[in-house]
């Protein structure tokens, strides 16, 4: 049955399926990226921007790592993702929903998570993947970025040249007023082989993160709270693991410094092996005070860690491997201060109405 839902699934999507090839070939890559240099003076408009009702938070929805195949799309993993989604969505009422990366292992698969998405009438913002490269034959991740950005109710902008795909800017404000900015950053995949291992953000997009904090907070008149949403988790992960020990026996974390934790790692933190100076940068600026990672399935972990809360978004769904007891979403809530709190929502797979 998966098999012909998505064959007249294909059929039907065909049109937006083949539209960002012919807009690749047709207008050309480079016309959606910005250029950009240090040397140029931030705006507000260089953002998007979303205003905030005073009289309530505004709550961020997060969700990572669908990462479905073409049948899983259409087939039981499909519909449990979508209901996952669903019930998320009706139990938080989000005003933005962002995604942290894989968001699909396929091409069909890609179509069906964006209409899904898009379906909703809520913005989105999602960020790149080490896996969205793989969806298709020519420049796949371009393919995936187009698909997103032709959505009616996505913001996802390609951002600067030559630093990956997808690294952009979000205001919110209230009263006119910037009280929280976040930075959506693409960490790319692979090393280098004299490397090893997995990439992570590269220099230019350091460079560029700190002329946007130092833009924001003079445009402020203050240093504006922020967050980060990526894919892959900076070495720092690791080392807050470490120290803040969890006792799976307990329940509990250990080091009565990392007291607030909570969530649990049921694997190795997949980050790369070398520490690029990201996380000493947002400690200098002070602005920053969540990273949001998806990436590794079955890590939930949100410690907070020399001033920086680092938190794993809680995986949506059973693509690729998953630990149906740490299935749901996550949320980043603000306030009118521009504090934001991080937290799990636990979804019980058991709990939904899948046909």
């Amino acid at each position: 049955m998966a098999t012909i839902r998505l064959v007249f699934a294909f059929i039907l999507s065909f049109a937006q399926f083949m539209s960002p090839y012919f807009t690749m070939f047709f207008k050309g890559i480079d016309s959606f990226y910005e250029e950009w240099s240090p040397e140029m003076a931030y705006t507000e408009d260089y953002a998007v921007n979303f205003e905030k009702d005073p009289n309530k938070d505004f709550v961020i929805l997060n969700l990572t790592d669908v990462q479905l195949t073409n049948k899983e799309a259409y087939g039981d993993a499909g519909k449990l993702a979508e209901a996952t989604i669903a019930k998320a969505i009706a139990d938080t009422q989000p005003d933005l929903i962002t995604l942290t990366g894989d968001n699909s292992w396929s091409q069909m698969g890609y179509v069906k998570l964006v209409q899904v998405i898009d379906s909703y009438g809520i913005p989105w913002a999602p960020v790149m993947g080490n896996h969205d490269g793989e969806n298709g034959k020519w420049k796949p991740e371009n393919w995936c970025a187009q698909l997103m950005y032709k959505a009616k109710n996505c913001v996802f902008k390609f951002g600067p040249k030559d630093m990956g795909i997808g690294n952009y800017i979000i205001n919110i404000k209230e009263n006119g007023k910037i009280i929280h900015t976040l930075y959506m950053m693409d960490t790319h995949s692979n090393t280098s082989l004299e490397i090893g291992g997995y990439d992570h953000l590269w220099d230019n997009q350091l460079e560029w993160y700190a002329w946007a904090v130092k833009g924001t907070n003079a445009i402020a008149g203050k240093t504006v709270e922020s967050s980060v949403f990526f894919h892959i988790p900076c070495i720092q992960y690791r080392y807050a693991w470490n120290e803040a020990k969890f006792n799976p026996e307990t329940g509990k974390y250990e080091n009565s410094d990392y007291a607030d934790s909570f969530g649990v790692n049921g694997e190795w933190c997949c980050s790369p092996d070398y520490d690029n100076g990201f996380f000493a940068l947002a400690k200098e600026l002070g602005s920053t005070k969540n990273m949001i990672a998806g990436h590794d399935h079955i890590n939930s972990s949100s410690i907070m860690y020399e001033g920086i809360r680092l938190s794993y978004g809680l995986k949506c769904g059973s693509g690729c491997y998953w630990d149906s007891t740490m299935n749901g979403a996550s949320t980043l809530t603000i306030n009118s201060d521009g504090n934001a709190v991080f937290a799990h929502h636990y979804v019980d797979p058991d709990s939904l109405n899948i046909k």
